[in-house]
């Protein structure tokens, strides 16, 4: 009796079995027929069917499916069905996950409707996932250059600028600040100063997500990325314990907007807090 138990369910599984590789088949062979009708909505749904019952064939129908979404999400976006195409690249993400191809598509798809910052991300990733890929990275270069004001450039590249922030942080974790936030971290250049002062604790929020992930690049550079902990939210939306485990003793930022008069005013501010804060004791 348990053999013949045994030998039943091997029977009913080897039957599930070749349902399931016969019901791929008609699957594949189905998608195939919409694409030579450009039905390409109906064959994405195919080759959805088969890389979740039969996740063995990702590799092989890999081109073949991106192929299919790109021209999907094509149609989609001409009958204005964001959401839709948003839930298909979703869905394509989950399945390839580390797809370069796919990733710089969809950061196409979202620099077009103005979702620059989110864009960049993809783009972003793409570009970590595949250096080598010339369409991301121009991508990418493309969406900065609209999400990074050149103020900034000229900011990072002024010596006097930067050497006061240095010699206030300096100071400052010198009389006993050992742990600091730094908000709206930008590249993280104050994050870095303040951990090679020698404070035990640095902590930095960046709300954009290219700056965001700049700063993580920023800061790996510099041997970093274990020393700084690099939050993607508001300074407002950070809570204790959750994102840093107690208040901390320093906040720094440069975050004074100066549109209205210029970057001079910023520079007047800097002059003065350098005069407040490196007073000898």
């Amino acid at each position: 009796m348990p053999n013949s138990n045994a030998k039943l369910h091997s029977n009913h599984r080897g039957g599930r079995e070749a349902s399931r590789r016969e019901l791929v088949s008609r699957s594949l062979q189905s998608a195939q027929h919409c694409l030579e009708n450009q039905d390409f909505g109906t064959a994405y749904a195919h080759y959805l069917l088969v890389l979740n019952l039969a996740p063995e064939l990702k590799t092989t129908v890999k081109e073949t499916f991106q192929f299919t979404l790109f021209k999907w999400a094509e149609e989609l976006d001409s009958l204005a069905r964001i959401q839709d195409l948003f839930n298909c690249y979703e869905q394509a993400l989950e399945l390839y996950p580390n797809d370069e191809v796919i990733c710089n598509s969809m950061g196409e798809h979202l620099f077009r409707m103005g979702f620059r910052d989110e864009a960049a991300g993809y783009f972003h990733k793409a570009v970590k996932l595949n250096p080598d890929f010339a369409d991301a990275k121009e991508n990418f270069y493309r969406v900065a250059n609209w999400l990074v004001e050149r103020w900034h450039f000229i900011m990072l590249n002024d010596a006097k600028r930067n050497l006061t922030y240095l010699r206030a942080i300096e100071n400052a974790v010198r009389s006993g600040s050992e742990s600091v936030l730094d908000i709206g971290t930008g590249t993280g250049i104050l994050s870095m100063f303040a951990k090679k002062a020698g404070a035990s604790f640095v902590y930095a929020c960046e709300l954009s997500k290219t700056m965001y992930e700049l700063a993580r690049d920023v800061v790996a550079a510099n041997n970093m990325e274990r020393e700084i902990k690099l939050l993607h939210l508001k300074s407002l939306d950070i809570e204790i314990p959750k994102h840093i485990p107690e208040r901390v003793s320093l906040v720094v930022t440069e975050t004074v907007d100066a549109g209205l008069f210029g970057e001079g005013i910023v520079e007047s501010l800097i002059h003065a807090w350098e005069h407040l804060l490196l007073q000898p004791k």
